[in-house]
């Protein structure tokens, strides 16, 4: 996994969100200020700007404008070398993907023991989104991570709450400080401390007992109404009571832990909210008025609520559509997860169900993963299988229970079905990103079905450059790139085919392929008239026209 994703984040071009997040951590680092991408918390790219600290990138501290022209102007326009600037900002990222498979094996391992463990993590080490994603200066990752960690934390909780349910919350807050769209998962997460808690007060008791089985047992006095019951019954309320004092404890940390993100960027806390912070009335409005957080993070949850609002276009099957699709995450983690994959989660969420021994994990395991789905799934932007990136995370852990099942053949099934994630995934090194399962026919034709970050983020645009230097010197290009690279910093001398006349636009067209799924008018015109010869990276289709 540590190969694949070093190799992926030397090779790859800035994808289009990269960037962004890069230039926001210098700013942080040099300037302090939080004028720069507000939509998301600070520790992400606090993360990132722990690579970019051994760099002696420049920035100007004058420089005007949006956020993607600030990251265009960081990587291309300040003399700062773009492929030094993008691998010391992924390799925190890729760190903590590793670390976050120690998190999967312990979690697997506490639930299963040392062969559930190994499942897990092979399952997690091989997956091609985690790996694809986790190579990568973004924010769902790291997000997706913490959120496990404060998972585990809670099922170790079980045993020692007043040490776990505080490190929960430290997990908890990092997740809440990385991306907001943790947010709707935090009621689930503070009843299972209060779980937790219950349960190593019950644990304890029933200790207690076991280590005293000689003390005398009080007889019920029918004129007290049978105080024993009563008793019962009051352990039981103060044991509630305590569970939730405990979870709100643990929330407060939380808290806690996301003003230390911005105190860490700003001691003083300075900001002014953007021009683009929306309005946003009704129950959002309030939410994000009454969270306990700086202003700085409700403004930026105003902004992410305005893109809810927003009109996107997706594309899944073929099918290009505007708004989304509720099917459109479940359907596209069915292409890009491995057939093994696919087979070990269901049995281990049905060995979840009905192992006896397991099912006090379905809350811990299934429960956090459904609800952030079925809240993904309701989103605005179909844009690819990383929005929902910690399905590969928790259902590892999940899938490590079908080493539970006392046949051989299952044990037998189960070593056949790593073996075949292993080799899927293997196949596709080093394209993980635009990766599709062999029903779906491979990485080479998952642009027929999704786009975007799932096949084409902009990524190869260094390898382009190295094709057409191999195959077609000295040869006029045309280009339509999507991404936020810059073709002439590769050498790329290309031109746009959507501002010449049709007649003439002959020889070598180079299209991205998420641009070719939304074709239209003008470029749609122009692939039908021409003839695809080859690709690059799975994500770039060369065509000739004549």
């Amino acid at each position: 996994m540590a190969v694949a994703m070093v190799t992926t984040a030397v090779e790859q071009t800035p994808t289009i969100d990269e960037p962004v997040y890069v230039a926001t951590a210098e700013v942080y680092l040099k300037e302090h200020s939080f004028r720069y991408n507000p939509e998301h918390p600070p520790l992400g790219k606090l993360i990132i700007a722990s690579g970019l600290v051994f760099t002696d990138a420049r920035l100007d501290s004058g420089f005007v404008g949006s956020q993607t022209a600030l990251g265009r102007h960081v990587l291309y326009e300040s003399g700062n070398d773009p492929g030094h600037l993008m691998l010391y900002a992924r390799l925190p990222v890729i760190v903590l993907t590793l670390l976050f498979g120690l998190v999967v094996l312990a979690f697997a391992r506490d639930l299963t023991g040392p062969a559930g463990g190994l499942v897990a993590l092979a399952l997690y080490a091989f997956s091609p989104d985690v790996i694809a994603n986790g190579s990568l200066a973004t924010l769902d990752v790291p997000a997706a991570g913490f959120l496990l960690t404060c998972v585990w934390l809670l099922w170790r909780a079980r045993r020692r709450p007043y040490f776990y349910l505080p490190l929960a919350g430290v997990a908890l807050g990092a997740a809440t400080a990385t991306k907001m769209s943790v947010l709707p998962v935090i009621p689930v997460l503070m009843l299972l401390a209060v779980l937790s808690f219950q349960h190593a007060g019950r644990t304890q008791n029933s200790d207690a007992r076991i280590q005293e089985p000689d003390a005398p047992v009080p007889k019920p006095d029918v004129r007290t109404q049978n105080p024993d019951v009563r008793a019962r019954v009051r352990a039981r309320m103060g044991l509630v009571a305590y569970g939730v004092a405990a979870a709100v404890g643990m929330a407060l940390v939380a808290v806690a832990v996301v003003w230390v993100t911005y105190l860490v960027v700003d001691p003083r806390l300075r900001w002014t909210a953007p021009e683009n912070v929306p309005d946003i009335r009704g129950m959002r409005g309030r939410v994000a008025a009454w969270l306990p957080f700086p202003e700085a993070y409700r403004d930026g949850m105003r902004v992410q609520f305005g893109f809810e609002y927003d009109i996107w276009q997706g594309f899944l099957f073929g099918r290009l559509y505007e708004g989304s699709l509720w099917y459109y995450l479940p359907a596209a983690l069915l292409v890009k997860t491995p057939l093994g994959m696919l087979a070990l989660w269901t049995a281990g969420a049905v060995a979840l169900l009905t192992v006896r021994r397991l099912r006090p994990a379905v809350p811990y395991v299934l429960v956090p993963a459904a609800l952030l789905l079925g809240v993904s799934m309701n989103g605005a932007r179909d844009l690819g299988v990383r929005y929902a990136v910690f399905m590969p995370m928790f259902l590892a852990v999940g899938a490590s229970a079908v080493t539970l099942f006392r046949r051989r053949p299952a044990h037998w099934a189960t070593a056949a079905l790593v073996c075949f994630v292993a080799v899927s995934s293997l196949r596709t090194y080093p394209y993980y990103l635009p990766y599709s399962n062999e029903a779906f026919g491979g990485p080479s034709k998952t642009h027929l079905r999704l786009h975007d970050s799932n096949v084409d983020w902009g990524q190869d645009l260094g390898r382009l450059a190295d094709h057409l230097r191999r195959h077609h010197p000295g040869e006029r290009v045309w280009l339509v790139h999507k991404g936020a690279g810059v073709p002439s910093y590769y050498g790329i001398d290309a031109s746009d085919p959507l501002k010449a006349p049709l007649g003439e636009v002959h020889g070598l067209l180079v299209v991205s392929d998420s641009s070719a799924a939304k074709a239209d008018g003008r470029l749609a015109a122009l692939l039908d008239t021409s003839t695809p010869i080859d690709e690059v990276g799975h994500s770039i289709t060369l065509y000739r026209r004549r």
